[in-house]
């Protein structure tokens, strides 16, 4: 069983559901003229460096370095289960796999799951665990 606090989880999956709403807002451009028939272009698109420059993602990457390399490990292995890389009874090999390649980049590899945020839930609701938000 994962014995980092489900309240970390939390704040995990609260700023990363707050990088997702950043990156959603992306502008469309539908040209001059509307009468006809073009395809929608997004006007920008959200690139690495965006990210790096958002306050949300700098925080939230910030936090991750910060926490021990355990949690960190345990946080990974978490996003495993909710993804279904590995079961919840799978917990100690998923933990295993996470410090065997755990490297000074794991912030930037979780935030760089696109459903983060719902594989941390997924993770906590397969040990019967949640959060407060």
């Amino acid at each position: 069983m994962f014995e980092i606090d489900a309240d970390k989880i939390g704040f995990i999956i609260t700023k990363a559901r707050e990088l997702e709403t950043h990156e959603v807002a992306v502008e469309f451009d539908h040209g001059d003229d509307l009468s006809r028939e073009q395809i929608d272009t997004p006007s920008e698109t959200v690139t690495e460096d965006d990210r790096e420059e958002d306050a949300t993602y700098e925080e939230l990457r910030s936090w991750i370095n910060a926490i021990n390399d355990d949690d960190q490990c345990q946080i990974v292995a978490l996003a495993w289960i909710g993804r279904g890389d590995f079961s919840v009874d799978e917990w100690a090999e998923a933990l295993g796999t996470a410090r065997q390649q755990h490297n000074d980049r794991t912030a930037e590899y979780l935030l760089g799951m696109p459903l983060l945020p719902n594989y941390l839930e997924d993770g906590l609701s397969q040990f019967g665990q949640s959060y407060d938000n």
